[in-house]
């Protein structure tokens, strides 16, 4: 086989249309060259020359302790050794990444895929981020991922929401989609964060089921103003179930 890359300044649009494009105008012409048969014409999603990055530093202090930052460390240093660690260290990042991307009207499929592959075709570890302790004892924390946004083309510049929602961002072309990619991986790497801490001290389970016993509440009827009373009381209880939610709800209101 022989593979040809086109490289596109794609500017403020995600640029599958126009690379597409450009990929298969220039077909007849590598034919001629190789006198061979082009038979794939498409953009790649692994967009190496399109990588966004992000850094940031937490004081110790504000994590909770010194104790707290060598676990996010540790939690950082098992992902980097172990595969069955790294696809949901990895995931939790996307948790953060996808709803941005979706919200501007994006592609979150494209950069999923590149986001995953660019984990496991980079040299070093395959997490999205990386972590360490500054010698003053506080966590700095980078991401860098391919980010192929766009501002311009696509729902983003059609769908009411994904406007609305890039007017709240305030991100302008010309140069948006550059400034807009910054903010995904910096809102990656947050969240990575708060995954990290929660494990390296309480535990992501107690997260998790204040957020299963609110659900819980809606499901059985609750209101507005009975919803966190219910959900308190499940976890109170220890028995975060469906049965019991409709019980504390009558409970309530009786």
């Amino acid at each position: 086989m022989v593979i040809t890359h086109l490289l596109v300044d794609c500017r403020d649009a995600m640029g599958a249309n126009a690379v597409n494009t450009m990929a298969e105008a220039v077909a007849a012409r590598l034919e001629t060259i190789t006198g061979g048969r082009v038979y794939l014409r498409i953009i790649s999603n692994l967009a190496i020359y399109r990588k966004s990055r992000a850094t940031a530093i937490w004081p110790a202090e504000f994590l909770g302790g010194e104790e707290v930052v060598d676990g996010i460390i540790e939690a950082f240093s098992f992902a980097c050794a172990d595969p069955f660690r790294v696809a949901t260290h990895n995931k939790g990042i996307m948790n953060g990444i996808d709803p941005v991307v979706i919200a501007t009207g994006n592609d979150w499929r494209a950069i999923e895929a590149g986001a995953h592959t660019y984990g496991q075709w980079k040299e070093g570890h395959s997490s999205f981020t990386s972590w360490e302790k500054t010698e003053d004892g506080d966590l700095k924390g980078s991401i860098e991922l391919p980010m192929a946004i766009g501002l311009v083309g696509g729902a983003t510049s059609t769908h009411p929401t994904a406007k609305a929602c890039v007017k709240i961002l305030d991100v302008k072309i010309p140069g948006g989609a550059t400034e807009l990619s910054q903010v995904i991986c910096a809102v990656g790497l947050c969240q990575n964060l708060g995954a990290l801490r929660a494990l390296a001290s309480e535990g992501i389970q107690r997260g998790h089921m204040g957020l299963h016993a609110r659900n819980l509440a809606v499901q059985a009827g609750a209101k507005a103003s009975e919803i966190d009373k219910v959900a308190e009381m499940l976890k109170n209880s220890g028995k975060v179930r469906a049965d019991m939610a409709e019980q504390f709800l009558n409970e309530i209101r009786n």
